[in-house]
């Protein structure tokens, strides 16, 4: 088959008893432990190449984790942050509603659309940063992304006017939401098959952790200093994130042969993380040793050749088809009724603390504090347990790994989720202790960074080889719906209340989630059956965007 040839098919799943073979279009069906002596296989099979990045050191690794999660904090960091000091903005703006009603029903929903704009381009501009990134690779689109974003962090600081400076947090977000949307693809690039839902907990719990940091140090700043000054601080923040990925970030796209086995090591066994994790002789795998790069060569923001034929159009069109997969529109409206819900909190809560509690903005910032340990918490139960929960029903499905598995997991924050918006709703509804709806929002967190977790990973599991299409169509469906839902949030509240406005989205949020239980059940049968639909051919990928999962 050539290397623009499209998979068509779907090929045979793998059931209990069957060997591994080199497949395409499997779906997420994989076999992850041997039957012999239920060893963990390696997914995807490593190269012989010291460059894959697969093969390269636990250190760097977990290195490359770290600085990604330090920019996926940032992304957020100003995207959201100065929505603490919104009332201030305003009266800034529009100084003449200072003392009239006009500034809640005027002056503060125009201040707002700085805040939703941001959202809605961090979504919407993966449009284009995803197909760049798959056809000339990640690196590049990460610098270029994060430049935009200093570059319009430092523009805000001196733009007065209102227009302009609508336009500089139209542009931020086009800016910031490109690291949010790749991170997963680079954490699949790096990591093996039954290490990335630990390393994705890492990365949802930093994207939530970097909105409530946004609002803590904002409200920090603006106790003592006018809220311009976030800007300035916000552009050294993102400046030093920026040298970071200049200087330490290297290309993490490869194109890897096709195997013709599995690499098998046991699961406790720290060869599997290590750089010793792999084939080193020409004896072995019959192919010529390659040097391994230089740090300088690894700076290189351009790969000579692209990394797909796929044409640009095709990769921007895929995400439209792929939102029509029940399991990729699941992921999506989970992430909007967590995600998108806490959109609609910050967009309010500057008012409804100062309502309720007399709160100055300083104060507001610091229950944000229970939503970084609400996101912290989140951590091991997103990660780790759905790990562990995949793994256990891995090895009773005779060693066959199917992306449902880590599915139960979820279960929590169909708990968790509508509990969080009630307690924040009915807790501004009747002014009850402040603690109320601060633990609102570390259970809102939590279930940010555990549900999105499972959801993502569950999905990019399923459909590998476009995990940025996938990413892209569930964060741009989050964004848009994030976006109108800002609009409906405050005549919501005006014409409900908190209690009954925050009850129907804690309704929402649960039916929601608890659809985990159907596609765990018929998810496989539906992944494969939704395959053969013949929009689908919208979705199919070229054989040069394998992967060997």
């Amino acid at each position: 088959m050539g290397a623009t040839e499209t998979v068509q098919t779907v090929t045979a799943p793998y059931e209990k008893g069957s060997e591994p073979a080199p497949r395409k279009a499997t779906l997420g069906n994989v076999r992850l432990r041997t039957q012999e002596n239920d060893q963990i296989i390696l997914i995807p099979t490593p190269s012989s190449d010291p460059n894959d990045p697969l093969n390269w050191s636990q250190w760097r690794k977990k290195y490359i984790a770290v600085v990604l999660c330090v920019a996926m904090a940032m992304c957020n960091f100003l995207a959201a942050g100065p929505s603490i000091a919104i009332v201030r903005t305003a009266i800034d703006f529009f100084p003449e509603t200072a003392q009239s009603e006009s500034l809640m029903t005027y002056a503060i929903p125009k201040v707002a659309y700085f805040f939703t704009s941001t959202s809605l381009l961090q979504g919407m501009g993966n449009l284009f940063w995803i197909p760049v990134a798959n056809k000339w690779g990640r690196r590049p689109v990460y610098i270029a992304s994060y430049a935009i974003y200093f570059a319009t962090a430092v523009w805000l600081i001196f733009d007065k006017s209102y227009t302009g400076f609508l336009v500089g947090r139209i542009i931020m977000g086009f800016g910031a939401g490109a690291a949010e949307t790749l991170a997963p693809v680079t954490i699949t690039d790096i990591f093996f098959l039954h290490e990335r839902g630990a390393i994705m907990s890492a990365y949802t719990c930093f994207l939530s952790v970097g909105v409530a940091f946004g609002m803590i140090i904002s409200g920090g700043i603006t106790a003592n200093r006018h809220w311009r000054t976030i800007y300035e601080v916000s552009s050294a923040l993102i400046g030093f994130v920026l040298m970071l990925l200049f200087f330490t970030l290297p290309e993490t796209a490869y194109q890897r042969a096709e195997q013709t086995g599995a690499k098998e090591i046991s699961s406790g066994s720290s060869e599997v993380l290590g750089s010793d994790a792999r084939h080193s002789s020409d004896t072995e795998t019959g192919q010529p040793t390659v040097a391994k790069q230089s740090y300088l060569q690894s700076l290189k923001l351009f790969s000579r050749q692209p990394l797909t034929n796929e044409s640009l159009l095709k990769m921007f069109v895929r995400p439209f088809a792929l939102i029509l997969l029940p399991s990729v529109l699941w992921a999506a409206l989970v992430q909007s009724v967590t995600i998108g819900f806490l959109v609609a909190v910050s967009s309010n809560v500057d008012p409804a603390f100062e309502q309720a509690y007399r709160f100055q903005p300083w104060q507001v910032g610091m229950c944000f504090f229970a939503a970084v340990i609400g996101s912290l918490l989140g951590l091991p139960a997103g990660g780790k347990l759905g790990d562990l929960c995949a793994d256990y029903l891995t090895k009773r499905n005779g060693g066959i790994r199917e992306p449902e598995m880590r599915l139960p997991t979820i279960m929590i924050s169909a708990i968790t989720a509508p509990l969080a918006l009630v307690l924040y709703g009915v807790g501004i509804q009747h002014h009850l202790h402040f603690m109320c709806p601060t633990i609102g929002l570390a259970l809102l967190n939590f279930s940010i960074t555990q549900a999105t977790t499972v959801c993502l990973v569950y999905v990019i599991d399923s459909y590998r080889p476009v995990a940025g299409e996938i990413t892209l169509a569930v964060m741009g469906f989050k964004s848009l719906f994030g976006f109108f839902l800002s609009f409906e949030t405050n005549p919501w509240i005006n014409k409900s209340g908190y209690q009954d406005a925050y009850g129907a989205m804690a309704g929402i949020s649960a039916a929601v989630i608890i659809m985990w239980i159907p596609l765990y059940f018929w998810g496989k049968a539906l992944r494969t059956k939704t395959w053969r639909w013949r929009i689908m051919s919208l979705v199919r990928w070229a054989d040069d965007r394998e992967v060997g999962e």
